[in-house]
């Protein structure tokens, strides 16, 4: 087996041990592109869509509620330098950045924001989405009940 389809297999692996976030019963990353706006901000999950350079393009009104930062604020910012760059690291940008390069991302990993806030534990479900030439980003944010 030549090593491309070895590395596909371990990310389809990957994929498949997943833990999704459900909405309505189902993995909400597979309905987000067809949600209407006002749904997603509703959602129990914070929300970030990104361009592939990291720029903001949607801040859901749960997002704002667990950063405490007002969705028009950040709109058109770089996510990973000027609003939380306590990202900017290998376990979350470093993922972003090599999804692009690989045009395959879909990862779930838990994560410690704490930028300009009191920390908040979370586990983030990290997607690339891509419509004909187009690709964004999908981050949905879960907080961590603390014990």
């Amino acid at each position: 087996m030549n090593p491309s389809n070895i590395n596909l297999l371990t990310e389809i692996e990957k994929v498949i041990k997943m833990e999704f976030f459900r909405y309505k019963g189902k993995d909400v990353s597979e309905m987000l592109d067809s949600m209407p706006t006002e749904e997603r901000n509703n959602l129990p999950y914070g929300l970030v869509k990104l361009d592939t350079n990291g720029k903001i393009l949607e801040f859901n009104t749960t997002e704002s509620t667990i950063t405490n930062r007002d969705p028009l604020a950040v709109i058109g910012k770089n996510f990973f330098f000027d609003i939380a760059p306590c990202t900017n690291t290998p376990e979350f940008y470093g993922k972003f950045v090599e999804g692009i390069e690989k045009k395959f991302l879909n990862t779930v990993f838990d994560y410690l924001f704490d930028f300009n806030m009191a920390p908040v534990r979370v586990k983030v479900h990290m997607i690339l989405a891509r419509f004909g030439d187009d690709s964004f980003i999908w981050l949905v944010i879960k907080r961590v009940p603390t014990s």
